[in-house]
C-alpha cells in the first residue's frame, strides 16, 4: 500500500515539475525570444515612425570646475527634439554624410557632427536573407535614438566649442574604406576644428580630432567621446547574459553595470589610460577606444526628461593646452557592430586594445565556453555545417571521456546481471532494510560493482552541456546558423510543435512546446536509462522512468543545437553501453525493459 502511495506521490510531483517549468520556465523563455525576434524585426522597419522624444545627449557643458579639475559632460538638449518629450521626427533636411562599406550602411549627421545611423548589412532580423537588415545606430527623433559623438569640453567662460547644434563643414559626400572625411568648423575666436573619420572593412572607425590655435592666446579643452542610447531595451533579460554599459579600466578590469544599477547614481570607474567603455547588447556593441598615452576618466550615467530614460557611456581625456599659432590632436577609435569572435580578438592584436573580446559574455566558465567556441567554430570551416560541427564534437569529447565513461558502463554492466541476485536479498530481508543494505554492500565490494558508476556519464556531461549552451546562446557565429530540414537556427528552440502537429492544424501552441528533435532527444533518452539496472526502491525507480518526459519538456525551449548536441550524446551512448554489456555477457533485454515499465512480466527467465 505504501509503494503505491509512494508512486503517486511520484507520478504527481513529476507532474508538478513538468507543468510548473512549462508555465514558469519555458513558456516565459519563448515568449522572450519571439518578442526580441518581433522587436528586431519592427526597429528595423521602422525607423521612420513619429514616436515620443527625448534630449539629445551629445553637447558638451559644465559649470566652472574647481581650480585643476576638468569639467564633466552633462547630457544636453539638442533642438532636434523636445526638451520635455513630446513627439519628435529626424529633421528632413537636416545635412547628412553618408556611410558605405562592405559591412554598414548609414550616415552621419553634419548637424552635430554624430554618428547615428548605421545598419548591418550582412545581418538581418530573421533567417531570411531579405527580411530587414538589423539597425544599430539611430538618430535623434526616431523610435529608439542611438548614437556616438566626439569633442571638446571648455570650462566656463572658455571658448565657442562644437556642441549639438554645430553645422559641420565636410570634403566629401560618402565615408568609405578607402576614402575618409574631414569636418571642418572654425568658431570664428581664431579656432578652427577638424574631425577627419575613417572606417575600416568592417566595424571600426576611427575618429581624429584637431583644434588649430590662432587666436593669439593659449586655450585648454578636454576632449570627450560618448555613446548615447534613448531608452531602455525590452524582453532582453536573461541570468547568464549581460546586456548594457560596459568597459575595461586598466587594472581595475572587466565592470559590467546594469541598466536599473544607473537609477540611483552614476557609476564612475578609476581613471586610467588603458582601455574602453560602451553598451553592449547579446549580439550588437559599441565601444569606445581612447588612445595615445594620457588618462581619461569614463563614467556610466542615467538621465531622465520625461518618461524616457537615457544612458550614456562616455570618457573625458586630461587638459590639452593649445599655445597661439600650435595645434593638437586627439584619436578615439569608435566600435560600432557585431561581436565576431575572431574580429574581435584581431581588433585587439592590431590596435592593441585591452581584452575587447569581454564584449562577448563567456561568463565565469569561461576556461570552458571558449575553448569549445574556438573547436566548433574550426570544425564548422571544414564541415561547413555549425550542426555538423556540434555532432562532430560530441564525437571528440564522448572520445576523451571514453576510459572513465568505459569503467562506469562495464560496473552498471556487472550491477545489471547481478539483478537477479540482489532480488534475492530484496526478497530475503524484505523486512530488514538494514540488513538487506548490508548484504548488498557486501555483494558490491565481491563483484567489484560501483553502485554510483551511472552518474559519472551524467556528470561528465554537465560541464560540456553548459558550455555548449552559453556557446549557442552569446555567440553571433551561432545566430541564425542552419542545420538540415527544418531547423533553421540553431540558437533557437525547434519551431515545430506536436500539439499543433507539426504545423497542420492552424492555430499556435504557446502554453506546451514540443518538436520533433526535443522527442527525439527523450526517445534516445528513454532507451538509454531502460539499459541501465533499475533501482531497488519502486518510488526512485518511477521518478527515473518519467525522467526522459521531463527532460523531453525542459529542453523543448532551449536552442536546437543543444537538444541535437543531446540527442546525439544519448545514441552514442546507448552503442558504448550495448557493446560493453555484450562483451561483458549480460543479455540486452530492452523490449523486456519496456513491457516492464507498463506492468508487463518478462517472458525471459532470469539469468
Amino acid at each position: 500500500m505504501d509503494n503505491n502511495r509512494n508512486v503517486i506521490i511520484a507520478i504527481a510531483l513529476s507532474l508538478a515539475i513538468l507543468l510548473g517549468w512549462q508555465y514558469f520556465v519555458a513558456g516565459p523563455r519563448i515568449e522572450a525570444q519571439r518578442q526580441q525576434q518581433q522587436a528586431e524585426v519592427q526597429q528595423a522597419t521602422d525607423q521612420d515612425t513619429s514616436v515620443a522624444g527625448t534630449p539629445g545627449a551629445t553637447a558638451p557643458g559644465g559649470a566652472d570646475a574647481p581650480a585643476g579639475a576638468a569639467p564633466q559632460i552633462p547630457p544636453s538638449a539638442s533642438e532636434t527634439a523636445p526638451a520635455t518629450g513630446g513627439t519628435a521626427e529626424p529633421a528632413a533636411d537636416t545635412p547628412r554624410l553618408a556611410v558605405d562599406t562592405p559591412a554598414l550602411q548609414g550616415s552621419i549627421s553634419l548637424v552635430g557632427g554624430r554618428i547615428d545611423e548605421l545598419d548591418l548589412k550582412r545581418y538581418h532580423a530573421t533567417p531570411h536573407p531579405k527580411s530587414p537588415m538589423i539597425e544599430l545606430f539611430s538618430p535623434i527623433g526616431s523610435a529608439d535614438p542611438y548614437y556616438a559623438d566626439f569633442g571638446w569640453v571648455a570650462s566656463a567662460g572658455g571658448p565657442a566649442v562644437p556642441d549639438a547644434n554645430t553645422v559641420w563643414q565636410t570634403d566629401a559626400e560618402t565615408l568609405t574604406p578607402d576614402k575618409p572625411v574631414t569636418l571642418t568648423w572654425d568658431n570664428g575666436q581664431g579656432l578652427v576644428f577638424k574631425r577627419q573619420i575613417a572606417v575600416d572593412d568592417n566595424y571600426m572607425f576611427t575618429v581624429s580630432q584637431s583644434v588649430e590655435n590662432s587666436s593669439g592666446a593659449p586655450v585648454t579643452l578636454y576632449p570627450y567621446g560618448l555613446i548615447s542610447r534613448h531608452g531602455t531595451p525590452g524582453g532582453r533579460s536573461f541570468y547568464i547574459l549581460h546586456e548594457g554599459p560596459i568597459g575595461v579600466f586598466g587594472d581595475e578590469g572587466l565592470k559590467e553595470v546594469k541598466y536599473s544599477d544607473l537609477e540611483d547614481e552614476s557609476v564612475t570607474p578609476a581613471k586610467t589610460n588603458d582601455g574602453w567603455l560602451g553598451i553592449t547588447d547579446k549580439y550588437w556593441a559599441s565601444a569606445l577606444i581612447p588612445r595615445g598615452e594620457s588618462p581619461f576618466q569614463g563614467r556610466f550615467l542615467r538621465t531622465e526628461d520625461g518618461t524616457v530614460p537615457t544612458y550614456q557611456a562616455d570618457f573625458l581625456g586630461d587638459a590639452v593646452t593649445v599655445q597661439p599659432g600650435a595645434s593638437a590632436n586627439h584619436e578615439t577609435l569608435l566600435f560600432a557592430g557585431a561581436k565576431v569572435v575572431t574580429l574581435l580578438k584581431q581588433y585587439e592584436q592590431s590596435f592593441d586594445i585591452d581584452r575587447l573580446d569581454l564584449l562577448i559574455d563567456w561568463g565565469w566558465f569561461y576556461f570552458l565556453t571558449k575553448p569549445m567556441f574556438f573547436v566548433i567554430d574550426f570544425l564548422f570551416h571544414f564541415l561547413g555545417n555549425f550542426g555538423l560541427a556540434i555532432l562532430a564534437v560530441t564525437v571528440i569529447v564522448k572520445a576523451i571521456f571514453f576510459p572513465l565513461a568505459n569503467k562506469s558502463y562495464a560496473s552498471m554492466s556487472k550491477m545489471k546481471k547481478m539483478q537477479p541476485q540482489i532480488k534475492k536479498l530484496q526478497e530475503r530481508y524484505k523486512d530488514d532494510k538494514p540488513a538487506m543494505q548490508k548484504e548488498m554492500m557486501e555483494l558490491y565490494r565481491r563483484e567489484k560493482i560501483n553502485p554510483l558508476a551511472g552518474c559519472w556519464p551524467v556528470l561528465i556531461q554537465i560541464p560540456v552541456f553548459f558550455s555548449l549552451y552559453k556557446v549557442l546562446f552569446v555567440t553571433i557565429e551561432m545566430r541564425h546558423a542552419p542545420f538540415f530540414g527544418w531547423i533553421h537556427d540553431l540558437s533557437a528552440p525547434d519551431p515545430t510543435n506536436i500539439f499543433n502537429l507539426f504545423g497542420l492544424l492552424p492555430f499556435e501552441a504557446s502554453f506546451l512546446h514540443l518538436g520533433v528533435w526535443p522527442l527525439i532527444m527523450g526517445l534516445t533518452m528513454f532507451v538509454q536509462m531502460r539499459m541501465n539496472p533499475q533501482p531497488p526502491d519502486k518510488t526512485q525507480a518511477m521518478i527515473f522512468n518519467w525522467m526522459p518526459l521531463i527532460f523531453m519538456f525542459m529542453l523543448a525551449s532551449f536552442p536546437a543545437g543543444l537538444v541535437i548536441y543531446w540527442a546525439w550524446n544519448n545514441f552514442l551512448s546507448v552503442l558504448q553501453q550495448g557493446i560493453i554489456m555484450r562483451r561483458n555477457g549480460v543479455k540486452i533485454e530492452l523490449w523486456d525493459n519496456v513491457k516492464g515499465l507498463f506492468g508487463r512480466k518478462s517472458d525471459t527467465p532470469a539469468e
